[in-house]
């Protein structure tokens, strides 16, 4: 039996739950974006009870974490999941078919915040979730 069946009751098993840096503006862009058509609760890692999920602040601060019905999805595993759950199943399957290129892009994007391509990303993640 894993960490979360034990602590958590049925109805939060359920839920989808996210962690992510509260203070990167393309992160916080991107979880609103997220939630325009998916229901789930944020946290950022800063403010979270880790312990509570079973993770460490190294592991959160250097990617986004989703915990959904036991399974915890971490980094390009856990974008793929967001997406999916989201309704954008062609860019879920290109990130998780992508295998190995898919993580290399998402390790890019996480060491990337400040390029212009990753600020123009976050304008439009902005404007989209207005």
């Amino acid at each position: 039996m894993s960490f979360l069946s034990k602590t958590w009751s049925d109805s939060r098993l359920s839920h989808i739950v996210v962690i992510y840096d509260g203070q990167c503006r393309f992160c916080i862009a991107s979880v609103n974006w997220v939630e325009l058509k998916l229901a789930c609760t944020s946290i950022p890692y800063q403010s979270a009870d880790l312990a509570e999920y079973n993770l460490t602040e190294k592991e959160c601060s250097e990617q986004v974490v989703v915990i959904f019905e036991n399974t915890t999805y971490k980094a390009a595993a856990a974008v793929a999941f967001l997406l999916r759950k989201r309704g954008n199943k062609v860019a879920s399957s290109l990130i998780t078919g992508s295998g190995k290129l898919g993580q290399y892009s998402y390790r890019w994007v996480a060491s990337h915040r400040n390029s212009l391509l990753i600020r123009a990303m976050t304008v439009l993640l902005e404007r989209a979730a207005r």
